[in-house]
């Protein structure tokens, strides 16, 4: 689990799929040839969406959960948050030719012990910039995404309906990072490249390494 001089790194995505915004992140991926991981609502996985989750593998970005309803689960019961879970992963499975989440980001990052107790999947936060908030431009959501380029780091973005300022913010955020030789995987090669296991208990990831 020793780091090394070069820096890995994962964008990940909350929120979707939705039609106007997936889109236009994939396009900006594309463009990069840059992997990500998309941490999906289920309530937001349709017919009309499916096919977005079709090309985000076919990218080789990895599909992952971010609940069925995207609610405080705190406030659920031990049925309810494994519904939650349940609900999302085996339609995500059904969408994604079998593919089945392999890890969980809690809507508002609210956590409580038995959240943790009932969902056998690594809880992931990630570094976030304020990304959901209109008023937070562009340049500003690029430069804290900058700010913060460290080994082992998870970034938080959304792809949710109408977020412009991140596309554009990606468009700034991939070549810098790229220039300064940073290497962009899912989360899953995250864990992977950096030798550490993310099944640990109580763990909230935000840098594998901390």
């Amino acid at each position: 689990m020793e780091k090394q001089n070069k820096i890995r790194m994962s964008l990940t995505f909350d929120d979707g799929p939705n039609t106007m915004t997936t889109p236009n992140v994939l396009d900006v991926l594309e463009q990069f040839k840059v992997k990500a991981s998309f941490f999906l609502v289920g309530q937001n996985i349709t017919e009309e969406t499916t096919p977005l989750i079709k090309r985000e593998l076919a990218d080789g970005c990895t599909i992952e959960c971010h609940s069925w309803t995207h609610s405080a689960m705190p406030n659920f019961n031990k049925e309810q948050i494994q519904d939650e879970i349940k609900r999302t992963c085996d339609l995500i499975e059904k969408c994604a030719d079998g593919k089945r989440p392999k890890f969980f980001r809690p809507p508002y990052i609210a956590v409580n012990d038995l959240m943790y107790e009932s969902i056998d999947l690594p809880f992931i936060c990630g570094h976030g910039v304020e990304d959901w908030e209109p008023k937070v431009t562009a340049e500003e959501r690029a430069k804290r995404v900058l700010d913060d380029v460290r080994d082992g780091e998870i970034i938080l973005l959304h792809d949710l309906y109408g977020n412009d300022n991140t596309v554009e913010a990606l468009k700034t955020i991939i070549p810098a990072m790229l220039e300064k030789g940073v290497e962009l995987c899912t989360v899953r090669d995250l864990f992977e490249k950096c030798g550490v296991n993310p099944n640990q208990k109580s763990k909230l990831w935000t840098n594998v390494f901390e």
